[in-house]
């Protein structure tokens, strides 16, 4: 708005100049209209980012600001009135009497604004705070999100590569370790000379019970300890057990060392990543060699790898040369990263001895002072007999049992179990008289043990009987709840009923001291298929014996001495032939196998499963009752290409004198000849040809004969066999014209490279 003065020397003039220097100056109307307006631009002023957004959410002025701007200004505004009134003496009056009182209204109106200002600025930055914060635990989500995904990932293929993990069975054994036992070994000069020495291999022979597997548990331990914070330095250990044999083969074996080695690294190492990727897709397993040259990748990532095995022995024979020397050979083309140890029974030593004879040995024997020890820990939890009062006799115990265990953890055990299962002070101290000595008297230790099992009540006799029946007879360790489901299981029950479940510490009692529990690894059948993966996982959670009954119930039926009705009314069942048949052959190859559950083959006959398990005698009754002998599940395999590929040559000859035919073919094209060369059954592979067999048929995927087959997978007596009939050296597959030779040489099988090569095998490729 323009303003417009007189011009000076007007009429006039003067007495409106001096009103317009009234109002101007300092603490003036106009002034103090100006620092009113002021703060009314400063509250309405744009604000930039987070203050923009705020401020616009909301009228910028509290009610007491508003109240006092309008008092302000309409003060203010009068003046100015009078003044355009030109009554000077009147504006002059009161501008004096509204001056003081303006001031103060104004100098509290800005001190609230500011204030106020102060308040808006320290809630805003309370709230910038907050949002920073919010950021922060978003991003640190995320991040866990992200790592989780990936720790996802890595458990997906390290499972791949192999579900068994050692573990549990590792803090088990250890936990049962009295404090300071095996110190021998650890202080020994063999001991430190292997720890401390690159490429070096210790042999530790020891006879049963001596504490070899406890004693391994505390090398893998001490180890471990030592390079706890070093990630240069890689262990990997494999605890063999006789129970494990189908699952503990060579390459089984180094596949668990590729993994546990696979695990040790902060991520994944990208051979693994490659091995896997290869793989997956096709739904293949890698070779032999394969997980080989995958180890020995992963294993030159460390400087130092320590290899621990225990119970060499109980690793199945055809294998154990195999993979010593693929152990060894490791170790030289590893440049003596690695060191090995290992356990193993006396009795099978020499057959190792030309494995271990150029390395050191200790021989694993109980140091008394070690023994000693196990009777303490047992003599200050015995409740009965009460000894405390006898201190003498706590000495012959000490004394006795330390003689009689010559060495070994097993006979102490045993004693100690004998001993305290008497009532008075004097039945003990006579039973310490002519204790059996050493591994001579386990025979009676174990009579003693079953005599105090035998003279129990009814119930628990039986119970134990039963557990004892199920763990010798039992094709793997069962688990705790395995064991508490099978003992549970009636006879005339279609259902588990959780009121016959057992406790697991009276199962223990019972048994007289034969039985221990891993701690740490720790039915009947459903009728019909479950229709998804969650349902059938279900299933198999709720039913604790499900998988193992699955797997296993034919190889006990097959072991009967006599056919119980009861396995053929199961085979005559088509819903529990479904059942057992998705159960036992649905496999989850890893977690994200999505509907794996229902990669099984359907219309599978009571014949098809006897034949895969080969009960002879099912075999026979159900063949009598005249059922289709060639019948084909959904993948095309009948009876005889099950007990062909399984091994049973008495079942394969029966089928066969039925009328089987030997040409059956899969959805594959795999024949019954193809599947027992692919496995290795060389009395099946004879039978076979023997009665007409082909020997060029040919398979759909790969192209490859049954010599093809054999070749790949090192089994050099079928190699043999097939090629004394007249088998094709030269025949190629369709994956480049590979021939077995080619096979049998990618996957390290040199006997069967020889027998190639003996018989005119070319060596030229493509």
């Amino acid at each position: 708005m323009d303003r417009r003065y007189p011009r000076k020397g007007a009429e006039g003039s003067t007495k409106w100049w001096e009103k317009l220097r009234t109002l101007e100056g300092p603490g003036t109307p106009l002034c103090r209209l100006g620092h009113a307006l002021e703060a009314v631009k400063a509250k309405l002023e744009t604000k930039k980012g987070l203050d923009k957004a705020l401020s616009a959410l909301k009228w910028p002025f509290e009610e007491k600001e508003v109240e006092m701007l309008i008092s302000t200004i309409q003060r203010e505004k009068s003046l100015l009135q009078l003044a355009l009134t030109n009554d000077c003496r009147q504006l002059i009056k009161r501008i004096k009497e509204s001056s003081t009182e303006n001031r103060k209204l104004l100098e509290e109106l800005i001190q609230t604004i500011r204030d106020k200002s102060m308040e808006d600025e320290m809630q805003f930055e309370k709230l910038n705070i907050l949002l920073e914060e919010i950021q922060d635990e978003l991003k640190g989500g995320v991040g866990e999100l992200r790592e989780q995904r990936v720790n996802s990932e890595r458990q997906i293929v390290l499972d791949w590569i192999t579900p068994i993990d050692y573990t549990a069975q590792q803090n088990d054994h250890f936990s049962r370790r009295q404090a300071e036992t095996g110190r021998w070994l650890l202080d020994s000069t063999e001991y430190q000379a292997w720890l401390k020495t690159e490429g070096q291999t210790l042999f530790c022979p020891g006879i049963p019970g001596a504490g070899k597997t406890i004693l391994t548990s505390v090398v893998i331990e001490d180890v471990a300890s030592r390079f706890r914070n070093d990630a240069t330095v890689g262990i990997a250990y494999l605890y063999c057990n006789f129970r494990r044999r189908d699952k503990e083969k060579a390459k089984d074996l180094f596949a668990n060392l590729l993994k546990q080695l696979s695990k040790g690294r902060t991520s994944l190492p990208d051979t693994v990543k490659t091995l896997y990727n290869d793989h997956r897709g096709k739904e293949t397993r890698p070779s032999f060699e394969e997980v080989l040259r995958a180890l020995q990748s992963v294993i030159a990532l460390y400087l130092r790898v320590f290899i621990i095995v225990d119970a060499l022995d109980e690793a199945p024979y055809e294998e154990r040369d195999e993979f010593l020397a693929a152990t060894f050979n490791l170790q030289q083309r590893t440049q003596a990263r690695v060191n090995v140890f290992a356990t193993s029974r006396p009795a099978v030593a020499p057959h190792f001895k030309e494995h271990f004879e150029e390395h050191m040995s200790k021989e694993v024997r109980a140091a008394d002072n070690d023994v000693l020890t196990y009777i303490n820990g047992r003599l200050s939890t015995v409740r009965r007999p009460r000894l405390s009062k006898y201190p003498d006799l706590q000495d012959a115990v000490r004394r006795e049992v330390v003689n009689a265990a010559d060495g070994m953890f097993l006979p102490a055990e045993l004693h100690l179990d004998h001993l305290f299962s008497k009532r008075t002070p004097g039945d003990l101290e006579d039973a310490l008289k002519d204790l059996p000595r050493g591994i001579s008297g386990l025979n009676t230790l174990y009579d003693q043990a079953m005599e105090r099992i035998n003279s129990q009540n009814e119930g628990p006799r039986e119970t134990a009987n039963e557990v004892l029946s199920w763990i010798i007879h039992a094709k793997r360790p069962l688990n705790t709840v395995e064991l508490q489901h099978a003992i549970a299981v009636r006879d005339k029950d279609v259902e588990l009923k959780a009121k016959y479940l057992p406790e697991v510490e009276d199962l223990i009692s019972d048994c007289a001291g034969l039985v221990t529990i891993d701690n740490e690894t720790d039915v009947a059948f459903e009728t019909g298929v479950c229709p998804t993966d969650e349902e059938f996982e279900e299933r198999l959670q709720s039913n604790k014996l499900y998988d193992y009954a699955a797997h296993n119930w034919g190889h006990h039926a097959r072991e009967s001495l006599t056919l119980c009705s009861e396995v053929i009314n199961f085979l005559d069942c088509e819903v529990k032939l479904e059942a057992a048949s998705q159960a036992l052959m649905a496999i989850k190859r890893h977690s994200s196998h999505s509907n794996y559950s229902q990669k099984f083959p359907r219309q599978m006959t009571g014949l098809h499963l006897a034949a895969y398990f080969g009960i002879e005698e099912a075999v026979k009754a159900l063949l009598e009752k005249r059922v289709e002998t060639d019948a084909m599940d959904t993948y095309g395999m009948t009876p005889l290409s099950y007990a062909a590929g399984n091994g049973y040559e008495t079942v394969v000859k029966l089928l066969i004198e039925k009328g089987a035919k030997l040409e059956s073919k899969c959805n594959n094209s795999r024949t019954p000849l193809s599947y027992a060369a692919r496995n290795g059954h060389e009395a099946v592979v004879k039978l076979l040809l023997e009665k007409g067999a082909k020997l060029e048929s040919k398979s759909n995927y790969g192209s490859w004969t049954p010599l093809s087959y054999a070749a790949r997978n090192g089994h050099d007596a079928v190699v043999e066999l097939l090629l004394a009939k007249g088998a094709e050296l030269e025949s190629r597959d369709n994956y480049g014209g590979r021939t077995p030779l080619l096979y049998a040489a990618k996957n390290g099988h040199e006997a069967v490279v020889k027998l190639l090569l003996a018989k005119g095998a070319k060596m030229q490729f493509g």
